[in-house]
């Protein structure tokens, strides 16, 4: 199998040079210069769809031990009511002409509260300039889910520059840079010896369910899930503890006929709360009587942040091998154009 006949857009390049995206999106950052001083922040809303909107998760996940106000994402077309003049609204859509961030922006116009853009033009940087909100200019050609550096990394800045958290989180970028440079050597191989490459062999012929844990990895689970679905075509689910030991883990008894066609992905870190950790451990015994595939993805550096981002990159990988698998390219997808082509009509 020749993958590139099948990587048509070459989706491999796209995520083998996710530690170049980084250290351009780190410049990017470090040259973020508001003309608008923003003062007096209560809250902070992050408004975005899909691929835009995993960045504003990725971020909260990141920063929410250093954060004084809450930071919330929002995919909607519309903003939460308590949104006013002491509310700070990021725009993030990668295109800029996502309908409900559009949406989502008047509203917040509406409501009087602090704007700035994340895009790479559209409809989102006109009606940026003829208000003269700032905004932040990324860079276009990718597939959104592909250009998640540009996505979150410019918003970290953005935090610090407003003075909501420190720097040490753009510092450890660095040390990211110089892992993944490393990792992608590794993962960039159709080999047995790539974990990447391995897992993928192992599960693309059935449905990933991924699990990870409230505080720390469901974000990075939710990823997984969007990642599947859009670059293997594969349908993926994904949820959290504890919440799934209070109702999902009982739905593992009927239907067990099923079990086989389901893989089972468990995203673990040190950082999880001691109980969460414990009930990972019991949960996978108590599954393994049913006699469910399960698989366990965990990476060891020291820092949190590297590990974390180290963990959305073998997933990225994950789904990239699924789709090679399948025979499949992983850049297009023709339902989400077909979905938008229909609604432009409406």
């Amino acid at each position: 199998m020749n993958k590139q006949n099948i990587d048509i857009d070459n989706m491999h390049g796209a995520i083998y040079n996710f530690s170049d995206q980084v250290r351009h999106a780190l410049d990017i950052g470090e040259q973020i210069a508001l003309k608008k001083q923003i003062t007096s922040l209560q809250n902070v809303i992050i408004v975005g769809m899909g691929g835009s909107a995993i960045g504003g998760d990725i971020l909260c996940a990141l920063i929410k031990d250093e954060l004084k106000i809450p930071v919330v994402v929002s995919r909607q077309y519309s903003i939460p009511n308590w949104a006013n003049e002491k509310t700070l609204v990021i725009c993030s859509s990668y295109s800029g002409d996502t309908e409900e961030t559009l949406s989502a922006y008047e509203d917040a116009l509406q409501k009087g509260t602090e704007i700035i853009g994340i895009t790479t033009g559209g409809e989102l940087m006109k009606r940026l300039d003829k208000e003269r909100f700032d905004y932040i200019k990324i860079p276009g050609g990718l597939q959104p889910r592909a250009a998640l550096a540009y996505s979150f990394i410019p918003m970290l800045f953005l935090m610090q520059k407003l003075g909501l958290i420190s720097d040490r989180f753009c510092h450890n970028l660095e040390s990211l840079i110089d892992l993944l440079n490393v990792k992608r050597e590794e993962y960039g191989l159709a080999s047995a010896k790539n974990p990447t490459y391995s897992l993928a062999q192992q599960i693309y012929t059935k449905i990933p369910v991924i699990y990870g844990e409230a505080d720390s990895t469901n974000i990075i689970a939710m990823r997984w899930k969007g990642q599947f679905c859009e670059n293997a075509k594969m349908l993926a689910y994904h949820n959290e503890l504890p919440e799934l030991n209070h109702n999902e883990i009982v739905g593992w008894e009927n239907n067990s006929d099923l079990f086989q066609y389901i893989a089972l992905i468990w995203i673990k870190d040190k950082s999880h709360h001691d109980r969460v950790g414990i009930r990972q451990e019991i949960t996978k015994t108590i599954l393994n009587n049913s006699a469910i595939s399960q698989y366990t993805v965990e990476v060891l550096e020291k820092n949190r942040m590297v590990r974390f981002l180290h963990l959305i990159h073998f997933g990225d990988w994950v789904s990239y091998w699924c789709a090679i698998a399948h025979e499949t390219d992983p850049s297009p997808v023709a339902k989400i154009t077909q979905l938008k082509k229909e609604l432009s009509k409406l």
